[in-house]
């Protein structure tokens, strides 16, 4: 238990962290830093005062995060050097990179990370950001892998319009390679990395995770993960998955794999009442979205009016906004072709979004399942509150089937593109079978169901919102038990 003489303190983290106040996430990080000796004692004081219940296989997981956390203590972190010299020898460097890639290892003398993985809605990402919380670094980041992921490949892209021609060499035996680079900088700005939803489907991204991170560890890095899949299933059935699959060893030596084996509380905290979620089978959801609509309007003093948001010097036209309210169709969000970077830029602008006539979801319109399952992780890691309206139940919102004719063609075009022979390993690929798309669609699903909570709807609104403070501080807030999961 916590001693009395901190009293004062843990009220203060409690107005913040509880709902007592509109305060920013940095705030109740800066609450809880000085409190608590690590993520351990906060998580038994947040058992203790019923902020969540007690569950024994996520305790299991706070031991390890502890041992961690003390390991973290007496830890410096020597940020790379930036030096000419440094910059000079880099581009000569990729034979040392090659041998010291081959053998896999713990790369530099940090603590070792973790990776904690399992099945949606048992709090994995609720216990990474009590231990970001109670971390007392100062260079640490949280960050969702979307996001992380996106922010490396501006980053390479701007490295290697910096390098432009004066790269170009004839005599060079190896191309600029500017993931070094890249890394340093990240190495050289954070001390602490920690992934939210760590997952691999993009080839891209497969492709250079290997040496990204094999920097990043050997600059002396700390990462700690959350994933829905173990270390041996990441990119599973993924496109050339053979030149990803190193990384999984140097994952392993370089973060502990922990697994938690826990209910889905997301499951447990449904309100009673569904306010946030219509369904065409149970009310006229034209009727229903209006009137929340109009409600939420009549509690902001912004005008309503059209929206226009540049991203990467594109223009994404809203037609119905007031103030930080977003009100739009599936149609608009996920049929146009939208990306991470876009939805990233809709968090940005908006803190409560309407999203319209949500039809039945398979494979049978893949491109429209994959950018929609992409909006709600954004969404959710964001805390953006959403009231959808759907054409069926939550419970029957994605269905199994077949890939579309129009996906069929594709994919096989694809195959003959990437000279794919009948009966090859990557035929099969997730790529061309949409297996990740299912595998996402219970994950997608969980957290439409926690984001219809009214512990999600009492959590904090960004100091930005221009809402009314009722609107994210429900009467009577149920419980808030352990459902910041993934």
């Amino acid at each position: 238990m916590i001693s009395s003489t901190k009293f004062v303190r843990v009220c203060d983290f409690l107005r913040l962290r509880c709902g007592f106040s509109t305060g920013s996430r940095q705030n109740s990080v800066d609450a809880v830093m000085g409190i608590f000796n690590g993520p351990s004692e906060l998580y038994r004081y947040k058992v203790d005062t019923g902020v969540l219940r007690p569950d024994e296989n996520q305790a299991v997981v706070v031991d390890h995060m502890q041992s961690l956390y003390n390991d973290l203590i007496t830890y410096e972190h020597r940020s790379p050097s930036k030096s000419i010299f440094v910059k000079l020898f880099q581009n000569f460097s990729s034979s040392t990179e090659s041998r010291e890639l081959r053998n896999i290892g713990k790369y530099s003398n940090s603590p070792r990370g973790l990776y904690l993985h399992g099945g949606v809605g048992c709090g994995k990402t609720m216990l990474m950001d009590l231990f970001h919380e109670s971390c007392t670094l100062e260079n640490k980041k949280r960050i969702h892998f979307h996001q992380f992921m996106l922010d490396v490949h501006k980053r390479i892209h701007e490295v290697k319009q910096a390098m432009g021609a004066k790269n170009f060499n004839l005599n060079r035996s190896q191309p600029y390679d500017p993931i070094a680079p890249v890394a340093r900088d990240i190495s050289s700005e954070t001390t602490l990395l920690c992934f939210d939803e760590f997952q691999v489907t993009d080839i891209a991204d497969a492709m250079i995770l290997k040496r990204l991170f094999y920097h990043l560890w050997q600059n002396g890095v700390v990462v700690f993960a959350t994933s829905n899949r173990a270390p041996d299933d990441l990119y599973k059935n993924g496109l050339q998955r053979f030149h990803f699959l190193p990384f999984i060893p140097m994952l392993k030596a370089n973060c502990s794999a922990v697994n938690i084996n826990s209910i889905d509380y997301r499951r447990m905290a449904l309100p009673a009442e569904g306010d946030t979620y219509f369904s065409a089978a149970d009310c006229d959801i034209k009727y229903e979205m209006d009137r929340v609509y109009e409600e939420l309007v009549s509690r902001s003093n912004a005008a309503e009016g059209v929206k226009h948001i540049e991203v990467l010097g594109r223009t994404l036209t809203f037609e119905k906004t007031c103030g930080r309210i977003l009100d739009a169709t599936f149609h608009e969000l996920c049929a146009r072709p939208l990306g991470a970077v876009d939805y990233l830029e809709l968090c940005k602008n908006f803190d409560v979004v309407l999203l319209r006539d949500i039809p039945c979801i398979s494979l049978g319109k893949r491109s429209e399942a994959r950018r929609f399952i992409t909006l709600i992780d954004m969404f959710y890691d964001q805390r953006i509150k959403v009231i959808f309206s759907a054409e069926t139940s939550l419970n029957a919102l994605f269905k199994d089937s077949e890939l579309s004719e129009y996906d069929r063609h594709h994919t096989k075009v694809l195959i003959g593109d990437l000279n794919i022979k009948k009966g090859d390993s990557n035929e099969v690929a997730s790529i061309f079978t949409g297996e990740e798309e299912l595998f996402a669609f219970e994950r997608a699903t969980s957290r439409i169901m926690e984001m219809c909570t009214a512990a999600y709807w009492g959590a904090n609104v960004p100091p930005t919102s221009t809402l009314d403070e009722s609107l994210s501080s429900p009467d009577e807030e149920e419980p808030r038990h352990a459902t910041k999961a993934s």
